[in-house]
């Protein structure tokens, strides 16, 4: 027997109470085109058994990461995890700890989040960072709105570089926060001219780098073109492992810094969870989103951890909190912090230097195929490609032949038609030589 708690009139006073007429209405800013007329094509019980074998058969569909040449990015990245990370996110204390309401009981979680909030510091060239965000997408959007608090004005100017989907949060928070967004469009070789996209109502301009397609971004410019408006400009990482090998966004001169932590510690995991992070000035401390963890002596001067400053709305009144959005990242916290503890400057280093050999190495094999052209020839370990023809078409192609050869254009950005002939191509540690020979093979001949 199902167990239904509510009754018709239970129902019935709850939407009274709310003042709306029926649950439709409570949908009605889904458009209705995309809204599930009747009940899904699927049966309305099965034992365990049969819906074992069925999921399974779904899985079995797919192509596991590992399995074939891998050339995915945009945003996500395979690289090889460590296996000391997962032993030790894995001990009891640290998988079942949550946000630590009590932080004088809570010195493991907190000890190894201020240790992270150093690292994302030191990466970024920031002077504070906090303890995570839930990923790059959401943190980018709490950047554009912090921004908008420091700076009391609510436009925001977004670079065509920017991810899809960084850009479609930050949409999507500022339709609902009433702020104005100029956004440039789409851009593969990074031309546009985004100082001529500032002015005096500005808020903040946000620029991704490495960029959605690849191209590595020298933001000096941008940054002194912002502050001489009075604007803050926020800097974007979605490979946080480029950052052992270019300039940090602080050295450049950003505000804030956002960047995706999933490439450091975190698997694929079909998309998630991730680890947003997220680092600023010291005079912007108030206005940052989400907890910072500090340190301390206690009555006897004995080192401690507290939580310094938190912003969210289940620790403070509603009305003063910056966010409600930066709920527990804590275990990617953690498993982002062992990784980068295990490489040390030195590796990180080493480790950029390989993705970016590699993703060298690939371009140059991929670029003497007949037809194809490299579009950004200044990249880390992330490039986009001109094929002849449909660029999902070739990607499609490609799985066929066994390889993952990357993202297409089209697929993020479909109201850019000019771009669809695009293919965004990610290499990293994991690829060999026979992975770089089996694409270009493959390339060869589903062009040929």
């Amino acid at each position: 027997m199902r167990y239904l708690p509510l009754t018709d009139a239970d129902r019935q006073a709850m939407l009274a109470r709310i003042g709306v007429p029926s649950i439709d209405a409570l949908f009605a800013d889904i458009p209705e085109d995309v809204r599930l007329e009747g009940l899904p094509d699927l049966p309305l019980r099965a034992g365990e058994l049969e819906v074992e074998r069925d999921l399974s058969a779904l899985a079995n569909r797919n192509v596991a990461a590992g399995s074939v040449p891998f050339f995915v990015g945009c945003g996500a990245y395979k690289h090889h995890v460590p296996a000391t990370v997962d032993h030790l996110i894995q001990r009891s204390e640290f998988l079942t700890s949550y946000t630590p309401y009590q932080p004088e009981v809570s010195q493991g979680t907190l000890q190894y989040l201020f240790e992270f909030q150093t690292q994302v510091a030191l990466l970024t060239g920031m002077e504070v960072a906090n303890a995570s965000m839930y990923d790059g997408s959401t943190a980018c959007a709490e950047a554009v709105l912090m921004a908008h608090r420091l700076t009391r004005r609510s436009k925001a100017v977004l670079s065509g570089g920017l991810h899809p989907h960084y850009r479609a949060v930050v949409e999507t928070l500022s339709h609902f926060s009433g702020a104005e967004l100029a956004i440039l469009p789409p851009d593969a070789r990074a031309a546009e001219d985004l100082i001529a996209a500032i002015d005096g109502d500005t808020s903040c301009v946000v620029v991704q780098t490495p960029d959605f397609y690849g191209n590595l971004r020298d933001l000096s410019a941008i940054a002194a073109a912002a502050h001489e408006q009075g604007a803050l400009l926020i800097a974007v990482v979605t490979e946080i492992v480029s950052l052992g090998a270019v300039r940090s966004p602080g050295e450049m001169g950003a505000d804030i810094v956002v960047a995706e932590g999933q490439s450091i510690g975190n698997g694929l995991n079909f998309g998630g969870p991730y680890v947003g992070l997220f680092a600023t000035r010291q005079k912007y401390l108030r206005q940052m989103p989400g907890r910072v963890c500090g340190e301390t002596v206690d009555a006897e001067g004995r080192r401690g951890f507290v939580l310094t400053l938190s912003t969210r709305e289940q620790h403070i009144r509603r009305e003063k909190a910056t966010s409600n959005i930066c709920t527990n990242s804590g275990l990617c916290c953690l498993a982002f912090t062992v990784h980068l503890s295990l490489l040390g400057e030195a590796g990180l280093r080493r480790l950029a230097r390989i993705n970016h050999a590699n993703a060298v190495k690939l371009a140059d094999a991929l670029a003497s195929v007949e037809g194809v052209e490299l579009v950004t020839p200044t990249f880390f370990n992330e490039f986009t490609l001109r094929v002849p023809g449909n660029g999902a078409g070739v990607v499609d192609a490609l799985a066929e032949q066994g390889v993952l050869g990357g993202v297409p254009v089209a697929r993020l950005e479909p109201q850019a038609t000019d771009l669809h002939d695009l293919i965004v191509v990610a290499a990293t540690e994991v690829n060999t030589d026979a992975d770089r020979s089996a694409y270009r093979s493959a390339l060869q001949e589903v062009l040929s």
